[in-house]
């Protein structure tokens, strides 16, 4: 594991450890580490709704049935 050194205020470094000694962290790493996860998710989260508005707005919809699954097969299989 790869090791990441920060500065905190007094304040934030107090909080910090209060938090990871409060609760079911062993660690203030642990504590860090699941606030970088839960960041990471909501960023991810974030992205993916993004990307959903972007479809839903880019136009009418298509219908996808057998043939265009099968078309896309064929597609994914070099044909055309």
């Amino acid at each position: 594991m790869a090791t990441m050194n920060i500065s905190l205020p007094d304040g934030l470094k107090l909080f910090v450890q209060e938090r990871s000694s409060g609760s079911d962290f062993s660690n203030p790493s642990d504590y860090i580490r699941a606030l970088i996860r839960a960041d990471k998710q909501r960023y991810l989260e974030e992205k993916l709704e993004a990307l959903l508005l972007d479809g839903l707005q880019s136009g009418a919809a298509k219908p996808v049935n057998d043939a265009f699954w099968q078309g896309l097969e064929a597609k994914a299989k070099g044909g055309k």
